[in-house]
C-alpha cells in the first residue's frame, strides 16, 4: 500500500472550496451582471435563513471572472451572493472536487430539489480554520446562481434546510 500524498496548504485551500462551484465562461455580462448579486437577497432573507445578520454585502470583483458576486462577513462566518453565466461542463468538476474533499476527510452532503442543488461539508479537524460551508446554486437557462455560507464554527453552520427556501427565491429573481 503507498503512503498517503500529502498536500499543501495551497492544495488544501483548493479542496475545502464550494463543493457545488459555479462554473463560469470567459465572457462578462457588464454592469447589469455586477449590479444582480447584490440583489439576490435582502438582509431580512439572510437573517432568516442564517440565524444571524450580515450587516452590509458589498460588490466584489474576481479578476479573470466572469461572474457578479456580493460579499459580507461577520465574527459566525462569511456569505457570498453569485450570478454567472453558465459553464458547457457535465458536472465532472464537481464531483472531483466532492472526491477530492472526501479524500482529504471532509463530510460532505449533496441534496438536489430539482433546479436548485445544495452541498453542506464540514471539514476534518486539521483544516476546521478554513470553515464550515453550506452552499445551494439553482441554474436557470444559461446562468447560474448562489448562496454559499462558510460558517466560522460547525455550531454556527446553516442546515440545507434552511438555506434551501432562500435558493429557492432566488430562482425567481435571475
Amino acid at each position: 500500500m503507498k503512503p498517503a500524498k500529502k498536500l499543501g496548504l495551497a492544495a488544501k485551500r483548493c479542496a475545502i472550496v464550494p463543493i457545488v462551484a459555479v462554473i463560469v465562461s470567459g465572457s462578462s455580462r457588464g454592469a447589469r451582471a455586477q449590479d444582480k448579486a447584490c440583489s439576490l437577497a435582502t438582509p431580512a432573507e439572510l437573517q432568516a435563513a442564517l440565524g444571524w445578520s450580515v450587516p452590509e454585502l458589498k460588490p466584489q470583483t474576481m479578476p479573470g471572472m466572469a461572474a457578479s458576486i456580493c460579499m459580507g462577513r461577520t465574527a459566525a462566518g462569511s456569505v457570498m451572493l453569485r450570478v454567472a453565466k453558465a459553464g458547457n461542463q457535465t458536472g465532472d468538476k464537481e464531483a472531483k472536487g466532492i472526491e477530492a474533499a472526501k479524500k482529504m476527510g471532509a463530510q460532505v452532503d449533496v441534496k438536489t430539489f430539482g433546479a436548485v442543488t445544495c452541498s453542506t461539508m464540514i471539514p476534518p479537524a486539521n483544516l476546521a480554520q478554513y470553515g464550515f460551508n453550506t452552499t445551494c446554486t439553482v441554474k436557470k437557462g444559461d446562468t447560474v446562481a448562489g448562496i454559499e455560507v462558510t460558517a466560522s464554527t460547525q455550531r454556527d453552520m446553516v442546515p440545507i434546510e434552511k438555506l434551501r427556501p432562500l435558493a429557492e427565491k432566488i430562482a425567481n429573481r435571475i
